[in-house]
């Protein structure tokens, strides 16, 4: 099964120069090229610091509009950089600008590699990073921030989708995950306060800084949403292997008293995201191979 869904609108280096052009004619001269085209956004690189992040379909563009009512609030009190837009795109209707019908963002450039090309043991130098920008993220968060239903909520909400991947054939190791799952979804829920949350924590929205591999910036807030901690300490086994997670774990815990259930909804929020990126990762191996890492950690506790 495929990873992406079909683009709605086509968003090319030439339909991102016209926008460019209409709204924002001092960079419109800049270089421009398509550097990846996501499950829900194409970003294009701009000169040499900033980048412009397009939706390519409806579902995302309310999620752009999130990241720029947001990340404004939140960059300021985040130990590393987050894509807080330097400039804001508006929807065009054709009539003096190219046709786009969606808000798009510009925003910084953050040079580094993708913590997705790193082999696991590497991603160890940066687990404390990664811990200190969550303790900083996880605050309570204002009754108006984003709602999403895929993310934060209880992990019986996600029961039926997991039983699914786990009963379709595309999962290896079928019986010993339902068993696991069957276990940490009785896991009592969050009761605590509703805390800000990335909501897609996973090494391809870590980006690090060249040669020491320590964590640069954090990218992608388009799940953005609040609720259970849990989601985002997935990435323990989403990212790490075990002494990563030791060291990430460890760090969250001295800093917020992370209770013993709490990293068991983690687990099983692992679980969640594992069995999606294998059964639906066929047209992208590197999130192939992420969910049968995440998938070989969370087996790996027992």
């Amino acid at each position: 099964m495929a990873l992406r869904p079909a683009a709605e609108v086509d968003v090319t280096a030439d339909l991102v120069r016209a926008l460019l052009t209409a709204q924002h004619p001092d960079l419109a001269g800049l270089p421009l090229e398509v550097v990846a085209n996501g499950w829900d956004n194409v970003v294009l690189r701009l000169g040499d610091e900033l980048a412009v992040r397009v939706p390519r379909r409806e579902l995302a563009a309310a999620l752009v509009r999130h990241e720029q009512e947001w990340l404004p609030v939140l960059a300021p009190h985040l130990p590393v950089p987050v894509p807080a837009p330097v400039r804001v795109g508006l929807p065009s209707d054709g009539s003096a600008d190219p046709s786009f019908p969606w808000s798009w963002s510009i925003v910084p450039w953050f040079d580094g590699l993708s913590a997705l090309a790193v082999d696991p043991a590497l991603r160890r130098a940066f687990a404390r990073d990664l811990a200190a920008f969550l303790v900083a993220l996880h605050v309570p968060a204002p009754p108006q921030a984003p709602a999403n239903p895929f993310r934060g909520g209880p992990l019986a909400a996600r029961d039926e989708s997991v039983r699914g991947r786990l009963t379709s054939g595309q999962v290896p190791d079928d019986g010993a995950l339902l068993d696991l799952w069957s276990r940490l979804v009785e896991v009592p829920a969050w009761d605590g306060p509703a805390l800000w949350l990335h909501g897609d924590l996973h090494p391809a929205n870590l980006v690090l800084t060249p040669g020491d591999h320590r964590l640069g910036a954090v990218v992608d807030f388009g799940d953005m949403t609040s609720g259970d901690p849990a989601t985002d300490l997935a990435t323990a086994w989403i990212t790490f292997d075990a002494v990563g997670r030791h060291a990430f774990r460890e760090a969250v815990t001295a800093r917020r008293g992370t209770d013993d259930a709490t990293w068991a909804r983690a687990r099983g929020w692992a679980l969640v995201l594992g069995t999606a990126f294998a059964a639906h990762s066929d047209d992208d191996p590197a999130f192939a191979d992420l969910g049968a890492h995440t998938l070989a950690q969370v087996l790996g506790d027992d």
